[in-house]
């Protein structure tokens, strides 16, 4: 390997998604190539370009915690807490005055609490100011949903939130790997979390043309790499992992899932909404974690890809891919998740992140659904319709988000 210092495990996992409640329900949709996208309920769509999404169904916050304390979360943090609190039993970790000063949380989003602002904004128009909720302050902020992690787990350690678009969890999921990697802490939570689904995000989206309006049959809306895509869909939902020094984890006996050994975060420095055209900036990203994880092309077993859906993500993901691996590119099974999840915003590179773990520990890449034509400018293997059963030693899972960010997370199989 080519980092110095300490190595880092994923010892566990948790999700809240269009597809699950929980990892277990959410993994097994996945492989099974279910959708999660249907018609939106949440608000009265009359009126909107785009009427579906990949909501989260049945989720009670109240399952998780008291109802007291869920009243004080706004929901992209209600799913980050009942993410964690799968991620921390999966790894059969107990955070206790012990360990909890070197234990700690990172998250990613990027809407965070939206959703509270604008029900406030409703109430301030109707009763006047003075009758604005006083929790609003503390619930509406990017670390809202860290720090309710860290409340309701006793976390004492590092505690903030990264927002980077459609990248910040998997830039999450980086730094808390880094902190650890070098000494600043012995366990982290990291991931990410969105709840995006109201009315302003979705307009917003409308407005600048990213989303699929193909509302006579919501489940087929996404189609990644497709010729006749048209937009993403907007998803829902929470991803956390449970990180820790691979030496502490093998001391307490955990259960080692993978091992993240690169990580790197770019710049496009190009538009505020479009990616470069040749993919320069997602290949550069992609060559630097596999240097940094000291491997060479032809060691990535799988790719998760980060396959919105637009017409010009895919095409230069697709030219990026090819550019960093050549005729590897070809061999690679690479898989685009959110066409069953919808594009979950700041926890789409957690949840994909999250898949790729799942494929090293289970040897099964999900399918990309709704490929049915496919567009002869993105032609390489895409894993369509159907999960596929293959050793995965090494994944890759990419995350580019609007404002030309580019972050790639390597995982790999354990390793004496």
């Amino acid at each position: 390997m080519v980092h110095n210092g300490r190595r880092v495990a994923v010892t566990g996992v948790g999700a809240i998604s269009p597809v699950g409640l929980t990892v277990a329900d959410t993994w097994q949709s996945l492989i099974s190539g279910r959708s999660g996208i249907d018609y939106i309920t949440h608000f009265d769509t009359t009126s909107f370009d785009t009427k579906f999404a990949g909501e989260v169904k049945e989720f009670e916050a109240s399952a998780y915690v008291d109802r007291k304390t869920a009243r004080r979360m706004d929901r992209f943090a209600q799913f980050a807490v009942a993410a964690s609190l799968e991620a921390v039993e999966d790894a059969g970790l107990k955070i206790d005055s012990g360990n909890a000063e070197e234990t700690g949380v990172i998250l990613g989003n990027s809407v965070c609490g939206l959703l509270g602002i604008c029900q406030q904004i409703d109430v301030m128009k109707e009763a006047g100011p003075g009758r604005i909720s006083p929790i609003l302050a503390p619930t509406m902020t990017g670390d809202a949903a860290s720090v309710q992690v860290s409340l309701v787990l006793g976390i004492h350690g590092p505690n903030y939130s990264v927002s980077s678009a459609c990248s910040s969890g998997a830039d999450a999921i980086g730094h808390a790997s880094e902190l650890i990697r070098h000494g600043g802490a012995t366990v982290m939570l990291a991931g990410g979390t969105e709840a995006p689904i109201f009315p302003i995000p979705v307009a917003a989206f409308n407005a600048c043309r990213a989303l699929s309006t193909r509302n006579h049959e919501p489940q087929r809306a996404c189609r990644p790499f497709d010729a006749e895509r048209d937009g993403f869909v907007l998803g829902e939902g929470a991803a956390v992992m449970v990180l820790e020094d691979l030496a502490h984890a093998r001391k307490r006996g955990a259960n080692i899932l993978a091992e993240i050994i690169g990580y790197s975060a770019t710049s496009d420095a190009f538009h505020i909404l479009q990616p470069l055209p040749n993919g320069s900036g997602a290949a550069r990203t992609m060559e630097l974690a596999l240097k940094r994880a000291g491997l060479g092309p032809a060691e990535i077993d799988y790719i998760n890809a980060h396959g919105s859906a637009t017409v010009l993500n895919d095409k230069a993901e697709t030219c990026a891919i090819k550019s960093v691996f050549g005729e590897d590119a070809y061999r690679i099974p690479i898989s685009a998740t959110k066409s069953m999840t919808g594009h979950l915003l700041g926890a789409a590179g957690a949840m994909e992140a999250m898949v790729c773990v799942l494929a090293i520990d289970h040897g099964i890449v999900p399918p990309t659904v709704n490929l049915d034509h496919p567009d002869p400018e993105c032609d390489l293997d895409y894993v369509p319709h159907q999960g596929r059963s293959i050793p995965v030693r090494t994944a890759m899972s990419n995350s580019f988000g609007f404002g030309g960010h580019n972050s790639v997370l390597i995982f790999r199989q354990q390793s004496r």
